[in-house]
């Protein structure tokens, strides 16, 4: 019989990021629990495990993120309204209107791959990346 024992593999709770990723797409039907998984990543982050820290990072980054470009869609789309109207805004109303229209593609598509990562018990690999 060996000595070596193997030691079993700490596994860190899926709960809390899950629920983060979870009320960051239940935040487009009600706007208010983008919010609310914005405050539970932060407040969990710093004792979180490495896994679970990566995830929020991820999260905290891709909410801040989604945030400057609606912004910036808005402010095009806001822009180009008025001058639509005299037919030389209305590629800047389009360019605001397709901005925002990426950045929710982009938003959900990173808050499923987080949940990809972390149903298979892994970190985020790349939690500061700009992209995907």
């Amino acid at each position: 019989m060996s000595d070596t024992a193997v030691a079993p593999r700490a596994e860190e709770d899926k709960i809390l990021p899950a629920v983060v990723y979870g009320l960051y797409l239940l935040g487009f039907t009600n706007g208010l629990t983008f919010f609310v998984g914005l405050i539970v990543a932060y407040v969990n982050r710093d004792a979180a495990g490495p896994i679970n820290a990566s995830h929020y990072t991820f999260a905290i980054r891709t909410f801040w993120l989604a945030i400057a470009w609606f912004l910036i869609g808005l402010l095009l789309t806001i822009f180009g309204a008025p001058l639509s109207l005299l037919l030389v805004g209305i590629p800047v109303l389009l360019a605001g209107i397709a901005i925002m229209g990426a950045v929710g593609v982009w938003f959900v598509v990173r808050c499923v791959l987080g949940i990809y990562y972390l149903v298979r018990g892994e970190a985020y690999p790349r939690p500061r990346s700009w992209l995907i």
